[in-house]
């Protein structure tokens, strides 16, 4: 008798969740991560390098040389462009082969067959545009919320890798319920209703999932916006020993590493200038900051300590309807890029 496992074809919508939607912007790692050498991740279903140039100006590349395959991050910088330790080849940030020292004037130089990606950089982050497009030289700008952009808002970010598939992420965040049980020992979780009722309100960047009848108690509601980048905000009620500036807000954007690693984004914001500012940057750093990791620590041991599969073994109720919204359309985009890219 036969007793191998039997292997079923990817879902084609799945697979191109798995790897991150195309025609967007992601958060690939702090920045701090790039310094003065190059740095390979693995990202969206692509081993990339990135480097600085001489102005401080963050360049990305597939960490793969057109001529033999080499990892261009054991390359040597050359300002807006790497040369590949392995031949020599230099590759410029758009992806453009530039010299060819071994044999000049051969047909690779002058080519572009590197895929290159647009970068930004900000607030302690760097974005790629995970583009269609090999071959892309500009990007819609990248467009993130108030908390990260005004300068009556003061964040941080909090960065940390999860040893799960991305969406099991987007699903811990898309779940203000779960708040009320695994956090009940938190300063600003230990108050609200153990049972709610939910209701789902459309914005113009997307939607809010939000308990009826509670606002401002607990982990309340969250919101799923999509400027170009696909991000979710939330708010946690602070005591007045938590300092000035009204409710916590956090901003969270997740990007996937492989299949079962992701990278986790939390920029934690408050409504702060002047004094109020310091004093809160303060208080973060001094006394917050570690129990919001402790915090963080049980939704990702929790989540990590799933079964791949479990999203496939669910019993959902209505504590879950912004999950099931969210998950049919990220399903009708990774639907409609498929129809674009003709399959």
């Amino acid at each position: 008798m036969n007793t191998a496992p039997v292997h079923l074809p990817q879902d084609p919508a799945d697979a191109v969740l798995e790897v991150g939607l195309k025609d967007l912007w992601y958060p690939v790692c702090p920045s701090g991560f790039v310094k003065e050498s190059p740095v390979s991740l693995r990202r969206l279903g692509y081993k990339i390098v990135l480097w600085r140039d001489a102005g401080g100006k963050v360049h990305a590349l597939e960490d793969h040389c057109p001529h033999r395959g080499a990892p261009l991050s054991l390359g040597v910088i050359l300002g807006d462009r790497i040369a590949c330790p392995y031949h020599g080849v230099e590759v410029r940030c758009d992806g453009t082969v530039m010299r060819v020292p071994g044999s000049p004037g051969c047909k690779l130089e002058g080519s572009r067959p590197t895929r290159r990606f647009v970068t930004a950089e900000s607030n302690g982050a760097i974005f790629l545009y995970n583009a269609s497009q090999p071959a892309l030289d500009e990007a819609p700008p990248l467009r993130l919320p108030e908390q990260l952009t005004s300068p009556e808002w003061s964040s941080f970010l909090c960065y940390t890798e999860w040893g799960c598939d991305y969406r099991y992420v987007i699903d811990n965040v898309m779940d203000p319920m779960h708040g009320a049980y695994l956090h009940k020992q938190s300063h600003t979780m230990s108050e609200g209703d153990m049972t709610a009722e939910f209701q789902i309100r459309d914005t113009d960047t997307g939607f809010v999932f939000e308990k009826k009848h509670q606002r401002d108690v607990n982990f309340d509601w969250t919101e799923w916006i999509d400027t170009g980048i696909h991000l979710m905000r939330l708010e946690i009620p602070y005591p007045k020993t938590g300092g000035p500036g009204g409710n916590f807000t956090i901003i969270g954007s997740y990007t996937p590493i492989t299949n079962r690693t992701a990278a986790v984004f939390h920029w934690r914001c408050r409504k702060v200038s002047g004094w109020q500012r310091d004093t809160w940057r303060f208080l973060y750093k001094n006394r917050l900051e570690e129990r919001h990791w402790r915090v963080l620590e049980q939704d990702r041991v929790a989540v990590e300590n799933m079964e791949p599969d479990a999203n496939k073994r669910e019993h959902l109720y209505q504590h879950d309807m912004g999950i099931v919204r969210l998950r049919r359309h990220l399903r009708h985009l990774a639907t409609r890029q498929l129809e674009r890219a003709g399959h």
